[in-house]
């Protein structure tokens, strides 16, 4: 059980495993989920950070939840339930294909009133997004949280890690965050998959209408992103790398961002971009959950 003072950021949504086929007769297991991989990079960076949200009981639920204890994440933020984990079935991954397995799994019962006592006091930052805000009727609890530490007068950051798998369950969402968080990060695919039929600027613009105020982060991988706040906006291209793996090079990217606006409020917009792209581009030098450090980008920024 953790113990000592309760960290000031934390990720709400959801932990799973992907399940990822090898070949005709092998699996691998891994463990994921958007928010799980934010919280784990925040707290590489050295920022107390824990992982909100319910898993099982079960060999999937306890993988994570080690894993949560290895990266250093604040264990009493995790709850385990006795119900179904939550998979990802990843049976092609070039390009990836994939399909969720959860019906009324453990995700699905995140309950924030069993959170340890003090936590709203505690928290600086809250980040939500990934498929929780999908999925009913956890998707309807942490909405009514997000605009609660929202009125507290909390920091909220959102990336709504759009899944065309569950593509219904999005636009709501997408818009009640997007008029509340003070960070959003999107990439190109996620725009055109919020908004069907429309181009990526025409996406941009309509975000940019719901919060004019937000720091907004747009990445289109390899060739990097941008990065608007008020009438600021530059562009940045990540630091040349040996690509390994990009699962978890969104999640990272966004920790990068939020990681530098912690640290270095005042700083240059060009500069929260470029810690941002090179903490993407980091999560991509390994395979596996993401692992970052300041040190890691650092070092990719010096390139």
């Amino acid at each position: 059980m953790s113990v000592g003072p309760l960290p000031g950021f934390v990720a709400f949504g959801e932990a799973l495993t992907d399940l990822i086929r090898v070949d005709a007769s092998h699996w691998r297991s891994c463990d994921g989920g958007a928010p799980w991989n934010l919280a784990r990079a925040m707290q590489g960076l050295g920022v107390a950070s824990a992982f909100a949200g319910a898993v099982s009981r079960d060999v999937f639920g306890q993988s994570l939840v080690n894993a949560s204890v290895e990266a250093g994440l604040d264990r009493r933020y995790v709850q385990q339930l006795d119900k179904a984990p939550l998979l990802a079935i990843v049976h092609e991954t070039r390009p990836p294909q994939y399909f969720f397995v959860g019906d009324d799994s453990a995700d699905l019962h995140f309950d924030p009133a069993r959170l340890p006592k003090g936590w709203r006091e505690a928290l600086r930052w809250a980040h939500f997004g990934g498929i929780s805000l999908a999925r009913e009727p956890l998707a309807g609890r942490l909405l009514e949280l997000a605009e609660a530490l929202k009125r507290d007068g909390k920091r909220v950051s959102y990336d709504p890690n759009f899944r065309a798998a569950l593509a219904a369950g999005y636009a709501g969402a997408a818009e009640r965050l997007c008029r509340i968080a003070d960070v959003i990060k999107v990439s190109d695919e996620d725009l055109l998959g919020l908004f069907p039929g429309r181009s990526v600027d025409e996406g941009v613009a309509q975000l940019r209408a719901w919060n004019p105020q937000a720091w907004l982060m747009v990445t289109r991988g390899a060739q990097g992103g941008e990065l608007l706040k008020d009438d600021a906006r530059c562009e940045a291209r990540p630091p040349a790398i040996k690509v390994v793996d990009t699962v978890g090079a969104g999640d990272a990217s966004m920790a990068g961002l939020l990681f530098s606006l912690l640290t270095r409020p005042v700083g240059p917009v060009q500069s929260h971009l470029q810690f941002a792209m090179a903490a993407g581009a980091a999560a991509c030098t390994r395979a596996g959950p993401v692992s970052l450090s300041v040190e890691i980008v650092e070092a990719l920024l010096l390139r």
